[in-house]
Parts: structure tokens; C-alpha cells; sequence
């Protein structure tokens, strides 16, 4: 259990860091991460996943976009109460023990952190290749000098991270609108949104219904994700108790209604059969054959515009999120010392931001893009269904704590949430084992970090 010293330290808003993040900041650093490629591409997973059945994959849609809300709405709860650098981290510390905190650290710093930023950093310069003959060496070089360059860049200063993140989520939101409502307003189709054939392609494929829809939500959940690193520079909000949680409802409660709209509106230009046939030849951009159905080559320019810029505000995003989790790591002991040190004239983490950059470089030389999404997604959920069981075991442990803002619904809506993830991780497990396993290695691997540096901790106390 906390000390009542260390206790106050996690609940106070007084901080060596600038506070310089608004309720519109943090709404772009969740809707800059959220929105990136996945909205141009994982529609087609997501129906391949439920048999091709649209109106389940619109289900499908809707229901990550829910698990997701009810998510930040237990992150809601414990950021507003405990205000500091970290996320996740801080609260399975408080919870649980830093043993468990430091191992939900420990995989974002070495796999969940720069598998995301590395991914991305692939995404965007393959999105290009409907301009530019490039191969696979130099979609990769591209990765690693975009990686490199904002990486630079975030380290001066969370303020200019911000205002790129605010202008990198205006501008990528202008041709994501163009594409949906010019598909809305002049689609001519009207999809067939039942779900009768649904059944039929679960036996087909020797599973249920269940399984199936659990499946596809795996693959609409790597487009949500992102919504947990705005807890993670909570000590450079404003205003923190009250416009964390806010920033969290607005961000995710708007990003699942244009998923779903973005989806549909697929569904009223593109047949059944057309989508049926892109998918089964290996492509997947639904939204690129949209953009040029409705306005002809300008719309593979809009379409390309959108992802680059929607890839790049994630990839900010992430690069300038993801090291405060790393700096509460060292702040509390149990990592390097140098992670702990704020540049004296800008404040941020910068041995953390570029040890997170070369990290990403190293993953982009050495995986691809769909085994990266997998494990990202996978180890996310596991620490996300504890995240979400620390909402009431806190409010045991601690129940004289200022709660600004507590989850709607409780404990109702905790239970199903955490019953939720867990079950998506338990579907993984059989329906993707091997990217299960290895997942499953890195927390083991993070086991022995924490013993060498809780033992190196302890001795340092007794000096």
C-alpha cells in the first residue's frame, strides 16, 4: 500500500512540468494518435473478419468504439484523481504494486510505445505508393528518417508538440469529411445491413457468432487505439481534474461516431460484390476506391492527403505521449536514472523521447506492419483490463481521495469493461496464439528489470 506521503505526490497538480495542454490540445493528442491509417484501411479487416457481413461489421465498429469509451471513462476517473506524468503506470502502481505498474511500463517502453510509432512510420510512406515508386527499403528509410525528425522535434518543448498536434488534427479531419459526406450525400447504393448471412459464414469458418464478432472488434481496436496516452502527459494539462476526463469523452465519444459514419459511408458508393472482390485481391483501401468512384484522380489525391496527414499527427502524437510513461518509471526508482531528467529550458523527458525514437528504428528494420499492429494491440488489452479492475479497488484503498470525476454506471459499467477486455485477450490467445505468446514474453522478460533495479533501489535506501 502507498505511503501517505507518496500518496499526496500522486494526487497533487503541483508539477516541474509546464502545463500547457487545453481541453482542445487533449482532444487532438487522442484524436491525433486514434485517427491515423487504421480509418482508411481496417474497415476491410473488420469485414473480412465478420464474413463479409456489413452490418456486423458496422456492430463491430461500434462496439470497440464502446469498450473504448467505457476504458476512458475508468481512466477518467483515476487521472483526475491522480493527476501526474505516467497513465497507466501510476495507477497499477497504486492498485496493485509497482511490480505491476513498472511491467505495463516496461512492454509500452519496449514494445507498445515504438511498435506503434513504428508501425505508423511504415503506414505513412506506404500510403504513398500510389505516387511514388518506392520498395520496400525505401518505404523503411522514409520510416526511420521521420522517426528521426520528430523525434528532434519533440524535444523542444510540449508546447510545439501541441500546437502540431492541434494543426496536424484540423488538417487531416478536412479530407476525411470531404471523402464521407461526398460518399453520404452522393452514394447511390443502399447497402444491405442485415445480418442474416452472419451465422452461416461463423459455421463456415468452424467458429460462432461470438468468436467472430470478438475477432473483428480486435481489428477496429487497433484503430482506437491511442486514448490511453493522454493520461500519460496528465501533468501538462490544464486544469487537469476537470478537463482530462473531458478531453477523454469528447475524443473517444466522437472518434466512434466517425468510424462508424466513415464505414457506412463506404457501403453507399462500393457494391457488396466490389468490396468482396477488393479485399479477397489484397486491397485493402476501401477509401482510396471511394475517394476516386466520386471525384475521379483528384480524389486519390484527397485520399492520400488524408492519410499522410492523419499517419503524421498519430506518429506526433505517440513520439511526444508515450515518454512521460517512461519518466514516471525512473521518477519512482525501478528505471534509469537518466529517464528521469527534464530538459532544464523546455521540461520534457529528452533521454526518454530519444531512446523511444531508436527503439522504433530498430522495430521498423526488423518486423512488419501487420505482426506490429497484433502485438500492440494484444499486450495493450491485458494491461487495460487491469487498468480498468484499479477504478474500485482504488476506491477501496483510497476512498478519502478527491474524485473530481467518478465512471457513470458503477460498478456496472466496470465489471462489463473488464470482463470485456478480458475476454478479447482470452480470444486471442486462440484465435492468434502465436502473436499471443509473444506478447506474453516481454512482461516476462520486464520481471527480471524490476528485480535488478528494485534491488539496486533498496540498497540506494539503505545508504
Amino acid at each position: 500500500m502507498s505511503t501517505e506521503n507518496n500518496l499526496q505526490q500522486v494526487t497533487s497538480e503541483k508539477t516541474e512540468f509546464k502545463r500547457e495542454i487545453g481541453v482542445f490540445g487533449g482532444v487532438s493528442i487522442i484524436g491525433g494518435i486514434m485517427v491515423g491509417s487504421g480509418i482508411f484501411y481496417l474497415g476491410s479487416y473488420v469485414i473480412e473478419r465478420t464474413g463479409m457481413n456489413l452490418g456486423l461489421s458496422l456492430i463491430c465498429w461500434i462496439i470497440g468504439g464502446l469498450i473504448s469509451l467505457m476504458g476512458g471513462l475508468c481512466y477518467a476517473e483515476l487521472g483526475s484523481a491522480m493527476p501526474r506524468a505516467g497513465g497507466r503506470l501510476l495507477y497499477l502502481n497504486e492498485a496493485y504494486h509497482p511490480s505491476v505498474g513498472f511491467l505495463a511500463g516496461f512492454t509500452d517502453w519496449l514494445l507498445g510505445g515504438p511498435g506503434s510509432v513504428a508501425a505508423i512510420a511504415i503506414a505513412l510512406p506506404t500510403a504513398l505508393r500510389f505516387f511514388i515508386d518506392i520498395n520496400d527499403t525505401g518505404i523503411k528509410v522514409f520510416a526511420i528518417v521521420l522517426i528521426i525528425g520528430l523525434t528532434i522535434y519533440n524535444c523542444f518543448g510540449v508546447k510545439l508538440a501541441s500546437i502540431l498536434q492541434n494543426v496536424s488534427m484540423i488538417a487531416k479531419l478536412i479530407p476525411i469529411v470531404i471523402i464521407m459526406c461526398g460518399a453520404l450525400f452522393l452514394g447511390k447504393i443502399t447497402p444491405d445491413l442485415s445480418l442474416a448471412s452472419a451465422s452461416e459464414a461463423a459455421a463456415a469458418s468452424g467458429g460462432n457468432i461470438i468468436t467472430m464478432i470478438a475477432f473483428a472488434v480486435v481489428a477496429s481496436l487497433w484503430a482506437y487505439e491511442g486514448w490511453t496516452n493522454l493520461n500519460t502527459v496528465a501533468e501538462e494539462v490544464k486544469n487537469p481534474r476537470k478537463n482530462l476526463p473531458l478531453a477523454l469523452i469528447i475524443g473517444i465519444g466522437g472518434i466512434t461516431i466517425l468510424y462508424t459514419l466513415f464505414n457506412f459511408s463506404i457501403f453507399k458508393v462500393l457494391t457488396h460484390e466490389e468490396i468482396t472482390n477488393m479485399i479477397g485481391e489484397g486491397n485493402f483501401y476501401l477509401g482510396t476506391a471511394v475517394a476516386k468512384k466520386l471525384f475521379g484522380s483528384a480524389g486519390a489525391i484527397i485520399v492520400t492527403v488524408g492519410m499522410v496527414l492523419a499517419m503524421f499527427g498519430s506518429l506526433n502524437g505517440l513520439i511526444m505521449a508515450q515518454p512521460r510513461m517512461y519518466y514516471a518509471m525512473a521518477e519512482e526508482g525501478h528505471f534509469f536514472k537518466s529517464y528521469k531528467k527534464l530538459h532544464p529550458k523546455y521540461k520534457v523527458p529528452t533521454t526518454a523521447i530519444i531512446i523511444q525514437g531508436v527503439i522504433s528504428i530498430i522495430l521498423v528494420m526488423s518486423r512488419n506492419l501487420d505482426e506490429l499492429t497484433t502485438l500492440v494491440v494484444f499486450t495493450g488489452m491485458i494491461f487495460n483490463f487491469l487498468t480498468v479492475l484499479a477504478v474500485p479497488i482504488c476506491r477501496k484503498k483510497f476512498p478519502n481521495i478527491e474524485r473530481p470525476y467518478k465512471v457513470w454506471i458503477y460498478p456496472v459499467s466496470v465489471i462489463i469493461t473488464a470482463l470485456i477486455f478480458l475476454g478479447l485477450v482470452v480470444n486471442t490467445f486462440f484465435d492468434d496464439p502465436t502473436s499471443a505468446m509473444l506478447g506474453c514474453i516481454v512482461p516476462v522478460i520486464g520481471v527480471f528489470f524490476y528485480i535488478y533495479f528494485d534491488k539496486k533501489l533498496k540498497k540506494e535506501e539503505k545508504r
